[in-house]
């Protein structure tokens, strides 16, 4: 599509949303941060070619956290806080000390229909006002009625397990078993082991007792809900709806299999939440949809075939959603020592491979590693190269030799980021004698990337250069190739995975041991820019930008047209962003970002840009 059609679109979107607005209340003023084409920007999201896409066109990357796994319990009532202050606090860390520009925001259906066919609006009224908070501060959310282990009231007082999901009625209902593991080492172990949990799971796919179609009701009911009681402008930052969190069948019939099960119930599903969601006014956000959480599976014995395969192009209207956990890091047993250059590239690959024969965007919406117990000495290592592998689908060894065979930068959004770290009062299974305050007081986990500290300030839990990463928001054309060397730290040991090769020397010099960061992408010639989010370790005054677009040392402010300059990310968080700015130069282009130089002189600014034209022209 010609730039300034897609320019001209976005803003004819954006007017005829605040005039119109479906009958949602008027739209918010700009938020603060905002330049000349943000509001256009935001005022759609969508999928075309493979691509997450803006109200102007740019591919979008979303990168952030699950707001939260509190959701999965009963301390605050089913809601990922205790208060829209509390959701305020953490919209504006998450964004600011986290680097997000995204959530997966997660319900609860126990909360949301405690009493069958009764919907309770009080309920979606908080889960309201606190997805509000994400939504002012700039970021972008899909909602996700999350469910593990299918119901908490599957579960005795004195279990060691419990889970979440399906409301008390639904268990009252179905007659099921008393709840056993056996020998279960990880709660994980329920989903295929624990007959309640699987028996309860088979009741929902078969819609026994019109489960499911209560379910789906639920879910119609909450989306009217969102998208009558936001603004237009807030309503067009909820990007899409997650309709279920890590589905299986609980037991499988005669003669079925993994893959038929998905294409015979799991597809079947979608299909009807993607009805509700048209009725509800969502005809025009996508279903976030995952396959059979065993699909990609890491250990053999545990992997089972599906993958949506038998879905058929399933985009615009779909997303490919998916999670990825290294169990055989988690099991302590089946890898050992620590993960390296390129442990991930060839799962994140089959999730990109897989979208694109589905013809859609991927996201990774849940990834992440135990920070405590005995496999968590592994996490720096294992966060790097899942970060490494949304980056890019080529080890850092062999990134520069070939950058072309990058690939799309992938969407995803860590597991997780709860506020109450370690600071809960949960009542497990409704037990008095059992009040769970440690980690995520959930399943004996601990994943959180944040905490409050005595003050009731968030922290990172994990190294910030790991978490707060450069990449590319939003890309004015297409992008080529991406990769990013944050220099995390393993304990006291910088972790170098993707150094500049020797053979660009002043690049190298460049660099130093700094982080950085490196773009290739066809522009589309259009005025609006392309955006990189910029770690708060990138200050203006630190930042370097080597490009064919112009070579600088601490950018300026954005004005119209400037090829390089920094302004801070709509929401007032205070978040940096890089602008690049090709107007009217449609083809391609380079941009090394780096903090490693701290007055770099003009002869090593051009020597540098030389050396990265020459290798680019060459890749």
């Amino acid at each position: 599509m010609p730039t300034m059609r897609v320019r001209l679109m976005g803003v004819l979107v954006l007017v005829a949303t605040s005039l119109i607005g479906s009958g949602t209340p008027s739209s918010a003023a700009p938020q603060a941060g905002s330049l000349w084409f943000d509001d256009a920007a935001a005022a759609s999201f969508t999928v075309r070619d493979g691509h997450f896409v803006d109200g102007l066109g740019r591919e979008v990357v979303l990168r952030g956290y699950n707001v939260s796994g509190e959701t999965k319990l009963e301390e605050n009532r089913g809601l990922p806080f205790a208060s829209v202050a509390d959701a305020e606090k953490s919209a504006a860390a998450l964004r600011a000390v986290g680097g997000g520009n995204s959530v997966r925001f997660l319900l609860s259906w126990a909360y949301a229909e405690p009493v069958r066919g009764r919907v309770d609006t009080a309920y979606l009224a908080a889960a309201t006002a606190q997805m509000r908070a994400f939504l002012r501060a700039g970021i972008r959310v899909y909602p996700d009625f999350h469910q593990d282990l299918f119901s908490r009231y599957l579960f005795n007082e004195g279990s060691w397990y419990t889970g979440d999901g399906a409301p008390k009625w639904v268990v009252d209902a179905g007659g099921y078993p008393a709840e056993f593991c056996g020998v279960c080492l990880f709660w994980g172990q329920n989903i295929t082991q624990n007959q309640a949990v699987t028996k309860a799971t088979y009741d929902f796919w078969h819609n026994r007792g019109g489960i499911q179609d209560a379910f789906l009701s639920t879910a119609q009911t909450t989306m009217e809900y969102l998208a009558g009681h936001l603004t237009t402008a807030e309503f067009a930052g909820v990007v899409g709806f997650d309709p279920y969190n890590e589905p299986h069948a609980g037991a499988y019939e005669s003669g079925q299999n993994s893959r038929s099960w998905e294409r015979e119930l799991l597809w079947p599903f979608y299909e009807r939440f993607r009805a509700r969601m048209d009725a509800a006014g969502w005809r025009d956000k996508p279903a976030f949809v995952e396959p059979n959480l065993f699909w990609n599976a890491n250990l053999d014995f545990q992997r089972q075939e599906g993958g949506l395969l038998d879905a058929g192009r399933i985009g615009p209207r779909y997303v490919f959603n998916t999670h990825f956990y290294d169990q055989k890091a988690i099991s302590g047993i089946f890898m050992w020592g620590k993960a390296k250059d390129g442990q991930y590239a060839g799962d994140f690959g089959t999730v990109r491979d897989r979208a694109a024969t589905a013809g859609t965007a991927a996201v990774v919406s849940e990834f992440g590693h135990p920070l405590s117990g005995s496999v968590s000495d592994k996490a720096p290592t294992v966060m790097k190269a899942m970060y490494q592998a949304l980056d890019s689908r080529l080890p850092g060894a062999a990134w520069w030799s070939r950058p072309r065979d990058s690939g799309p930068v992938l969407s995803g959004t860590q597991w997780q980021w709860d506020i109450y770290h370690g600071r809960h009062h949960e009542r497990m299974n409704g037990n008095p004698d059992k009040v769970l305050t440690a980690a995520d007081a959930w399943n004996d986990e601990d994943l959180s990337a944040v905490r409050t500290d005595d003050s009731g300030t968030p922290m990172l839990r994990q190294d910030g250069r790991l978490l707060d990463r450069l990449y590319p928001s939003a890309t004015a054309g297409r992008t080529v190739a991406f990769t990013y060397e944050d220099r995390s730290r393993d304990g006291s040991t910088t972790l170098t995975w993707n150094p500049v090769p020797p053979h660009l020397p002043r690049t190298r010099e460049l660099v130093g041991t700094g982080q950085y960061g490196l773009l290739l992408w066809h522009s589309d010639g259009s005025a609006a820019p392309t955006e990189l989010h910029l770690p708060a370790s990138f200050t203006p005054s630190r930042t370097t930008v080597v490009s064919d677009l112009g070579s600088v040392h601490s950018p300026g402010g954005y004005a119209d047209g400037a090829p390089i300059a920094v302004a801070t990310e709509p929401g007032g968080t205070g978040s940096q962003r890089l602008l690049l700015t090709a107007r009217g130069a449609e083809g391609p282009h380079f941009a090394l970002v780096t903090n490693g130089a701290t007055a770099p002189s003009g002869d090593l600014l051009r020597a540098a840009r030389d050396e990265l034209a020459a290798w680019s022209a060459e890749g």
